[in-house]
């Protein structure tokens, strides 16, 4: 598989491969996955929010959610040290743009997981919305916050 390089720091990841197919080792996980676009793009993202000083004790990756009676699974959620939902991140292969459809899709998925802060990437590009405490809407911001 021809990896990419991404809008990100750069990684050393632990790759194999099994049964024929290319795995990449999900450092939160702690177990080897599939290696597809989308995850090279999230072990990409859990590594840069690890540098940023995002606990990894408190991230929770492809976590299962009901939306309207459909399972779904999120890509990333960080929780802060309450327990709630921190930020949610939404990752997509690098040949996916980052469309109107994906924003639709993660504020979906927010209104069950309900995080203060969302994270569109597909490794190439990125967008990051924050929560306006007082009207409780979303608005691009040109950054990611830091962890609290």
């Amino acid at each position: 598989m021809d990896l990419p390089i991404l809008n990100f720091p750069a990684i050393a990841p632990r790759l194999r491969t099994h049964e024929g197919k290319p795995q990449i080792f999900d450092i939160l996980r702690k177990k080897f996955v599939m290696l597809a676009p989308e995850e090279w793009v999230r072990q990409h993202v859990l590594h840069f929010l690890i540098q940023k000083g995002y606990p990894a004790p408190l991230m929770s990756v492809e976590r299962g959610l009901r939306v309207n009676r459909l399972q779904k699974r999120t890509d990333v959620v960080i929780y802060d040290r309450d327990g709630r939902a921190f930020l949610l991140v939404e990752c997509k292969a690098p040949e996916i743009q980052i469309t109107e459809n994906v924003l639709r899709q993660a504020t979906i998925y927010n209104q069950t997981i309900q995080a203060r802060h969302i994270m569109l990437t597909n490794g190439l590009a990125h967008y990051c919305l924050s929560q306006d405490p007082a009207t409780q809407a979303f608005h691009f911001v040109s950054h990611l916050p830091d962890f609290q």
